[in-house]
This record gives structure tokens, C-alpha cells and sequence, in this order.
């Protein structure tokens, strides 16, 4: 009687099972290091990797850690926590042509892309809303609403990375 092999699976079924880990956990920042993970992957063209479970868990570990780390060192706080009277301003005139060309630029990207791809962002980004709202919301799965927030973010990405500040 012969063994059944154990089929191989892909990175992207680890990433499932890690993800819905972190959701468990509540973490945003473990959810966010996953995404990070997985653009990466997909940005360099990676299909296949030896020990598929082992790298995406490494990969978040380092990615939480990284973001600890930043907050310690640059504290953040949300814009809507601060007083009015903090919120940053336009200095000059160069900045609000600035600000108006990248967000020129935003909608370009975002009219180049599905309609699909354009709700989900939009909802996600600008409305807060969460990737199970938005898949109930247009009746499609949280994986479907992921890849379209991936394409999106890719996309966009690539659109406006001359408008990236340079070191």
C-alpha cells in the first residue's frame, strides 16, 4: 500500500492561514506586516518558495517588530486626535501645487483601475470601511476584496512613485 504524497502548497494558502491568525490576534500591525509581505512577494515575481509557512511567518515577525520600533522612535498620533489648532498647514504656495498635482495624479491612477478595484479602495482608504464590510457590501469574498485592495495599491503605487520624495 502506497503513501499518499502531501500535495506542496503555495505561499498564498499559508498567507490566508496567517492572516486570519493576526485577525484572531486583533493586531493591525501584524494584518499590515502580512500585506507588506505578500506585495513583496508579488512585486518581485516570487510563485514558489521552499518553506512557504516559515518565510511569510518570519517576514510578519520582522514586520511588526520594524513598526514597534518606528513608533518608538517617531511617535504618531492620528490626525483626527489632534486640537485644530495642531493640524499642519499649507506653508506656501509650492505646496498647495504640490498637493494639488499628487492628487491630480491619485485619480488618474484611480480611473485607470476596474470599477471593482476603485470601490474597494475608496471604501477602504478614504471611508474607513473593513475588508469584511466591504466584501458584504458588494457581495464578494474578503479574499477577492484583498486582491482588489492589492491590485489597487500596486497600481497606484507605480503611478506615483515619482511623486516619492527622494533621499
Amino acid at each position: 500500500m502506497s503513501v499518499p504524497l502531501k500535495r506542496k502548497q503555495g505561499w498564498l494558502a499559508h498567507y490566508r492561514e496567517l492572516l486570519g491568525a493576526w485577525r484572531n490576534r486583533n493586531s493591525p500591525d501584524g494584518e499590515d506586516a502580512i500585506q507588506d509581505v505578500a506585495v513583496e512577494l508579488l512585486e518581485r515575481g516570487i510563485v514558489d518558495l521552499d518553506e512557504p509557512r516559515s518565510y511569510l511567518a518570519r517576514g510578519v515577525s520582522n514586520g511588526v517588530i520594524d513598526r514597534h520600533r518606528r513608533r518608538r522612535i517617531i511617535p504618531f498620533r492620528p490626525l483626527d486626535d489632534l486640537p485644530e489648532h495642531e493640524h499642519p498647514t499649507v506653508a506656501d504656495g509650492q505646496s498647495a501645487f504640490y498637493t494639488s498635482e499628487l492628487l491630480t495624479a491619485l485619480m488618474a491612477a484611480l480611473q485607470e483601475l476596474p470599477p471593482a478595484c476603485q470601490r474597494v479602495y475608496l471604501q477602504h482608504r478614504l471611508e474607513g470601511w473593513t475588508h469584511a464590510e466591504i466584501a458584504a457590501d458588494m457581495g464578494i469574498s474578503r479574499s477577492m476584496v484583498e486582491k482588489h485592495m492589492a491590485r489597487a495599491l500596486l497600481h497606484i503605487g507605480e503611478r506615483l512613485k515619482h511623486h516619492a520624495p527622494t533621499d
